[in-house]
């Protein structure tokens, strides 16, 4: 062994501090053990197909990796653990590692520009058709009906989403909500034209995220025929899936009196303690067949050979005659 690896005599002034250098042994195995995990979690977390995800998403599923038991309890027995891995020790072990070499992970989402503001017409001016639709690149992209939108209070979930092509397998735009809100007047008439639209939301579960859904609702105003539905998440499916949670501030008497009254009594003394649980938390590739699912809606019925040929009365060209 080589000499720098001896104490000096008396222990050395580490020792006569009472400071153990096995300290740093301890560091540097947890860090060596946590880029393992993240080495294996960022491997599961792509799966199938190569799928991207986030930073903090990495996170949970590295979490998932050092504690394998929660999967075998995850919709066996109801509960919400605590994380098994401190997010400072996550951050630092990634950091070490290094983001870039982490195949499949998003860079942090960037804040768009703010959206300039539409001048007031003064009541003489007339602007005309042609130079209103001069305005984007393409004019006629607000003239189509808009029959759902997805709206996520995660910036970085609102990315994760577009970089896996949800909105093109949903036919349904991904906005964040901090970035949307309130929503362009003419995405609004848009809504309104499609007939029966929906506008989905996807958010945590905490006082502001549950809160999220009646937040885009008063924004919409009376709209005729716009739904806006609720994609979770809420405490208890939380509880179901066996989601990582936290605890923060509890919400003051404004945040309590705006959760929905449709949440249960358990729900509420949940999150009036200053529990929450991200989306973030739900494995990646979960988290985008239950948003494709519920967006895109009930599939229709499988056509079969026998439905097909009954349908082919009605065409009335070319089939059997009725009589």
């Amino acid at each position: 062994m080589n000499q720098r690896h001896h104490l000096p005599p008396g222990g050395g002034p580490a020792a006569r501090s009472g400071h153990r250098p096995a300290a740093g042994f301890a560091a540097r195995t947890v860090g060596g053990l946590t880029g393992r995990a993240i080495t294996v979690a960022a491997g599961r977390a792509a799966e199938p197909g190569g799928l991207r995800f986030t930073e903090r998403q990495l996170y949970y599923e590295t979490c998932r990796v050092l504690s394998p038991g929660s999967a075998f309890l995850r919709g066996r027995i109801a509960g919400t653990p605590a994380p098994v891995l401190r997010l400072p020790a996550f951050t630092r072990a990634l950091d070490e590692r290094g983001r870039e070499s982490v195949p499949g992970l998003l860079p942090p989402p960037v804040a768009p520009p703010a959206r300039p503001s539409r001048p007031e017409r003064s009541e003489g001016a007339e602007r005309s058709e042609g130079a209103e639709r001069s305005e984007g690149a393409e004019p006629d992209l607000y003239d189509y009906g808009l029959p759902r939108l997805l709206l996520c209070q995660s910036r970085s979930i609102a990315g994760m989403l577009l970089a896996n092509h949800i909105h093109l397998e949903a036919a349904c735009p991904v906005l964040a909500a901090d970035d949307a809100l309130p929503l362009d007047p003419r995405v609004i008439a848009a809504l309104e034209r499609a007939g029966g639209a929906t506008v989905h939301v996807l958010h945590d579960a905490s006082p502001a995220g549950v809160a999220l859904p009646a937040r885009v609702r008063a924004t919409l105003g009376p709209l005729s025929g716009v739904r806006v539905v609720s994609l979770g998440l809420v405490p208890r499916h939380v509880a179901s899936l066996r989601l990582p949670t936290g605890r923060g501030p509890r919400p003051g008497p404004a945040g309590l009196g705006a959760l929905p009254a449709a949440l249960r009594p358990r729900e509420t003394d949940w999150l009036a303690g200053g529990r929450f649980a991200e989306v973030a938390a739900v494995p990646p590739a979960r988290l985008l067949r239950t948003v494709l699912r519920l967006t895109r809606g009930p599939r229709p019925p499988r056509d079969s050979l026998w439905s097909g040929l009954r349908g082919l009365r009605g065409t009335g060209f070319m089939t059997w005659p009725a009589a």
